[in-house]
């Protein structure tokens, strides 16, 4: 197929489009980069540095067979002291490319949603009936957009697939996490190792779990990369599908540092600070309806597997 991926010089867009050129897609990665990397786009496909609300009618002209949306702003800090920047840079550029794809009938869409959508979950493991109730503009921006593909399936007959991301890590061959402000907890912690920060900040050690630490469900990104494939091949027209990315299975945050002490070698100090408002104690997801209707089943699911595979990503670079 020929595929246009935006944000594919990102973490997880690259790694995407990499294994799409690896399945023999015709690909060409569309990135501001304003938070991606040039030489994170994959040999064997088109770059094009563009602002996506204003390339996209010009590009999906060429005529594409599907978009994979990765491009958009994910910092839920942020989110909440400048919600404009994710109202504008998620919903409105989506809306821009949606329309673009309405025009030139571009059929199908996988969307990179979030489980920041669920906001606090009433049940664990989480399902895609969960009650959504995103708590920071982040969240609230991905929901949006997941309604808004919905009305498009519904009126214009677009194949949609949304997948709603847990926790994801590891690496891909050159591929990986490298974000100018890092949040995510695998990276930090490694941060430490490299001795790039003097330890790491472990929010609350009261949670009502085994360990008193916050639980959450890491994906291997090449697990969530097969997903994105299958998706593209189980889109239905006028059908907007979602469907919840995790391994099933929670680690706690003690867990994770243990992992990459014992990855690592380094001793990685850990400080104690107060819980963060807003912080669920467990987030793990149900991930059997991708696994039922697309026959997804992650195969990277030990914590040190996708521990080494970032490691390793982060030392080579």
């Amino acid at each position: 197929m020929k595929l246009l991926v935006t944000g594919g010089a990102g973490y997880v867009g690259s790694v995407n489009a990499a294994h799409l050129v690896a399945a023999g897609h015709d690909v060409t990665v569309v990135d501001d980069l304003s938070t991606g990397h040039a030489d994170a786009v994959p040999d064997g496909a088109q770059f094009v540095k563009a602002d996506l609300a204003e390339a996209a009618d010009e590009l999906l002209a060429d005529g594409f067979d599907g978009v994979l949306h990765f491009a958009a702003r994910s910092l839920v800090g942020e989110s909440v002291q400048r919600p404009e920047l994710y109202w504008q840079g998620n919903v409105v550029v989506t809306l821009a490319l949606l329309e673009a794809m309405r025009r030139h009938s571009t059929p199908r869409l996988v969307f990179s949603s979030t489980a920041a959508t669920y906001g606090q979950p009433e049940q664990v493991p989480i399902r895609e009936d969960a009650a959504t109730r995103p708590t920071n503009p982040y969240g609230a921006s991905k929901l949006a957009i997941d309604n808004m593909i919905s009305s498009y399936a519904t009126a214009h007959g677009l194949a949609a697939v949304s997948l709603r991301y847990f926790n994801v890590a590891g690496a891909h061959d050159r591929f990986g996490e490298r974000h100018t402000v890092e949040t995510h907890l695998i990276p930090i912690v490694l941060q430490v190792a490299a001795g790039k920060r003097e330890s790491v900040q472990v929010f609350g050690d009261d949670w009502p779990t085994p360990d008193g630490t916050c639980v959450r469900d890491y994906i291997h990104v090449d697990d969530l990369a097969a997903a994105h494939l299958l998706a593209l091949q189980h889109a239905t027209a006028g059908r907007h599908a979602v469907y919840n990315l995790g391994s099933g299975q929670g680690f706690s945050v003690r867990e994770v540092i243990e992992a990459c002490r014992a990855v690592t070698g380094h001793p990685i100090p850990m400080v104690i600070a107060p819980r963060r408002d807003g912080d669920p104690a467990v987030l793990v997801a149900s991930s059997e309806a991708a696994a039922t209707e697309l026959g997804w089943r992650p195969e990277r699911t030990d914590l040190a597997t996708i521990v080494g595979d970032a490691w390793a990503f982060s030392r080579d670079r």
